[in-house]
């Protein structure tokens, strides 16, 4: 089993459920589990500031797929959810990324393994380092250092108890 961790996010149509139900369609992907999940986090638009606000959470899988029949998985679960892509870096419905495939380090045309911006997304780095405190990332070092070297600036944690 290959341990993988999954970056959620999605700034239209109740993006808080959008990202509640791909937790839920990920433990229905063939020879995976759902191995943790991290709080869901808010954040402003990486691109086009002329789009909502972002909900994002990173999950851990455990899985016998190759990352490419993985991530041909989670492309049927964007679909399966509204997946649109009008703009780069616009907003979406749904976006699973693969941020992290174990050791693997993948560069082709449909995958880059671990993800290339990933060191300056705190929406994706403070998720990770909620569920993997110890993780050590293939070309960018230890979870602690990195969180500590990015600005969390616009990154909130939501309490879904008050929604």
């Amino acid at each position: 089993m290959n341990g993988v961790f999954i970056g959620l996010g999605s700034n239209l149509a109740d993006p808080i459920e959008q990202v509640i139900t791909a937790i839920e369609a990920l433990q229905s992907i063939p020879e995976t589990k759902l191995v943790a999940q991290s709080s869901l986090y808010a954040s402003p638009p990486m691109g086009p500031q002329d789009q909502p606000d972002y909900i994002n959470a990173v999950v851990e899988l455990s899985t016998e797929l190759s990352a490419h029949k993985l991530l041909d998985q989670l492309q049927v679960i964007e679909q399966q959810q509204g997946r649109v892509r009008l703009r780069h870096w616009g907003e979406r419905t749904l976006d699973l990324d693969i941020i992290v495939y174990g050791e693997q380090v993948i560069d082709d045309e449909r995958l880059h393994i671990p993800h290339k911006g990933l060191a300056d997304r705190s929406f994706v780095l403070y998720p990770l380092a909620e569920i993997a405190t110890n993780l050590t990332i293939p070309k960018f070092g230890n979870i602690a250092d990195l969180v500590q070297n990015c600005s969390r600036a616009g990154l909130n944690k939501i309490n879904l108890d008050l929604i």
